[in-house]
């Protein structure tokens, strides 16, 4: 289902390693709003999630995957991060720190697929200029409507690192007069914990929530516990169903402790054991948003105001020698845009631009001192047609411009100054879908994405001092999807040409560094499909086939490390109305080369792997009482290895879980 969708602003985080307003940027939406405005005449419009914009029906995502909150509820999902893996079959790595951020993997990118990836709520970025992942556990589970999955490259819209594709994660909106609120208890294995109220309220014109969660576990391995507590909580007022201002603050504490890796006869013997029992780290974090859309003139206008804080500490201990670190970073986004939806000879369009202004900084003092800085300012526009409303035709293009202004500095660790480089870059594409029958829709897609090496990247080069290639993708794409009332099926295959790929590569200097690979590739095949086969029973899946490897230089025709070829999803779900609610899963993940196997010279592969995970649950009045279980066959696995059959992070056990729901 596709409804309403709010728009906001950008962030993010994760654990391993004067403020002004400018007014040009408002007067250059209003100049290109006032070039629009003669172009159409004005349609009503209903709520849809589209180009960073509440939107028209018609013009919804193309080929889209969409997660419900009914179909997280039922699979018991506690986080984001789960939904989207459990649900929307997107491969997951386990996380380095303990949390239950993993690393998601569109489209075959491996240990960079966080970095390929751009991940936003309500249309506004998390994604940042660090290695890390996206803080998804910190959003809270309860407020979220659905989750739309846009695979395949949209630079255009949403700028650096968004070749693989677009996860766009949709709040719900309050409605008038209306009230809702929950606790929430849970307790498992591994002494896992979680604790979370939530409550909303809205008024005339007004709305207002507030989440405040508590979870904790000691994980499946030694030294791996994990802490976090977090709040979430806004304000909006709203004059109708598009006009509105509002502000919200996510406030996140996490502790945690440091597994590390193991050698593969250590991972044989003990999965569970550790090498590094004193390492451990923390991470505060702060966001605060400030976000408004109004109709002007026959104009859509919004912006967004975002402002994050973040601080990580981390202890390592090498040789019996304690390294710690402290590294606080800020960043300040501002991102108004405008859009005039209108009618050209009676046919639907929609033309869409905006600018986005992005400043970051952080600072790294202890073991490590650095400075990192970096600027960037893009403008991009984007219009889409809908040409034949019987046979729901649509065309869309879109050009972005984007230039990055970057610096970096450590004295004590390098020789100078470090670098300084400016980088301008261009994105754009060509989008159409067309029904020639009833109930069939053929699509298609190609562009060109781009992303650049952030600072954790930069930091560790072939060459010192020397900032990386930005990194370029020609994208292409096409497809076909089928639905009726009871099924829905989605195929499509795509390739990425990437020039200057950017990844880590362990064999590189001795000790290993950040490098642009010679040319490479992705290309393959998706395949999702849901199914209702009775009353109360549903079946969905995703496939997805990927190959990726070097297209020239000395490894040309070798596979990609860190990829599975294969990823199978699914899921079978029972809802009879009786109060009661099953739901059982399965993901299959095959082989894929080690971490440091560019040449595909090691004896062994990362073994293939299947995980089962279940809920059952029964409503009594205003308690939902429910049982789940993670891993239930008890696989030893593991999705992260750097070294050939080394460098091993074993993936979770077994866990089982009881939890209570009281609604308000």
């Amino acid at each position: 289902m596709i409804d309403g969708a709010p728009c906001q602003a950008y962030n993010a985080g994760s654990p391993i390693l004067k403020t002004h307003i400018m007014l040009r940027p408002c007067l250059l939406a209003a100049a290109v709003s006032l070039c629009f405005s003669a172009m159409a005449e004005n349609v009503d419009t209903v709520v849809v999630t589209g180009a960073r914009f509440d939107a028209e029906p018609s013009l919804a995502p193309i080929g889209a995957t969409i997660i419900s909150a009914d179909e997280i509820r039922r699979a018991g999902s506690s986080d984001v991060n789960a939904a989207i893996r459990k649900i929307g079959g997107v491969y997951g790595r386990q996380s380095l720190d303990g949390s239950p951020d993993y690393g998601l993997d569109l489209r075959g990118f491996g240990t960079n697929s966080s970095q390929n990836m751009v991940i936003v709520v309500d249309g506004v970025r998390l994604s940042e200029n660090e290695l890390s992942n996206a803080i998804l556990s910190t959003i809270p589970i309860d407020t979220v409507e659905r989750i739309e999955i846009l695979r395949g490259g949209a630079s255009v819209l949403y700028g650096d690192g968004a070749t693989a594709g677009v996860i766009n994660i949709v709040t719900k909106r309050p409605g008038q007069y209306s009230s809702r609120g929950s606790v929430f208890l849970q307790g498992g294995q591994f002494h896992a914990g979680e604790a979370r109220i939530s409550a909303a309220q809205a008024w005339n014109g007004f709305a207002a929530d507030a989440t405040l969660d508590h979870q904790r576990t000691d994980n499946y391995r030694d030294n791996n516990e994990f802490k976090q507590t977090n709040f979430s909580g806004g304000a909006q007022w709203y004059a109708n169903e598009f006009d509105r201002i509002g502000f919200r603050y996510e406030g996140a504490r996490q502790d945690m402790r440091f597994a590390g890796s193991l050698k593969e006869t250590q991972y044989i013997a003990n999965p569970r054991q550790t090498n590094t029992p004193d390492d451990n780290g923390s991470l505060d974090s702060d966001r605060l948003t400030v976000s408004g859309q109004y109709r002007l003139f026959g104009h859509d206008v919004a912006a967004d105001l975002s402002y994050r804080k973040k601080t990580v500490d981390s202890v390592y201990i090498a040789d019996g020698y304690p390294y710690a670190t402290t590294a606080e970073s800020k960043q300040l986004q501002f991102s108004p845009r405008v859009r005039k939806l209108g009618a050209i000879n009676g046919m639907v369009n929609e033309l869409v631009a905006g600018v986005d202004f992005i400043k970051w900084e952080r600072s790294t003092s202890g073991s490590a001192v650095a400075e990192a800085n970096q600027k960037s300012k893009a403008i991009y526009v984007r219009d889409e047609l809908r040409f034949d409303p019987v046979h729901e035709g649509r065309v869309s293009a879109g050009v972005r411009r984007e230039i990055f202004d970057k610096d970096f500095s450590s004295p004590l660790n390098y020789a100078s100054t470090g670098y300084d480089v400016v980088q301008g870059l261009n994105a754009w594409e060509l989008q159409a879908s067309y029904m020639p029958v009833t109930s069939v829709t053929v699509f298609g897609k190609l562009g060109q994405s781009y992303r650049v090496a952030n600072a954790d990247e930069n930091a560790v080069t072939p060459v010192f001092n020397k900032a990386l290639a930005a990194q370029q993708s020609h994208d292409a794409e096409v497809g076909a999807s089928y639905a009726n009332a009871t099924q829905k099926v989605t195929a499509r295959v795509f390739r990425n040409n990437l020039t200057n790929e950017i990844f880590y590569d362990p064999t590189l200097n001795g000790f290993g560094a950040n490098t642009n690979l010679d040319p490479t590739r992705r290309q393959g095949f998706e395949l999702n499909a849901e199914q209702r086969i009775a009353a109360a029973w549903t079946i969905n899946g995703h496939y997805q086939h990927v190959q990726a490897k070097f297209r020239a230089g000395v490894n040309n025709g070798r596979e990609m490390v860190l990829v599975p070829k294969n990823v199978l999803t699914a899921r079978l779900s029972w809802t009879p109305g009786s109060g009661q609610t099953a739901d059982v899963g399965a993901q299959w993940v095959d082989k894929q080369r080690y971490g440091s196997d560019f040449d595909n010279s090691c004896s062994g592969e990362m073994p293939s792997f299947t995980t089962l995970d279940a809920r059952y649950a029964r409503k009594f009045g205003q308690w939902e009482w429910a049982v789940s279980g993670q891993n239930l066959a008890d696989k030893h696995y593991f999705s992260q290895a750097f070294d050939c059959k080394g460098s091993i992070y074993p993936a979770d056990g077994r866990q089982l879980k009881l939890s209570a729901r009281y609604e308000f």
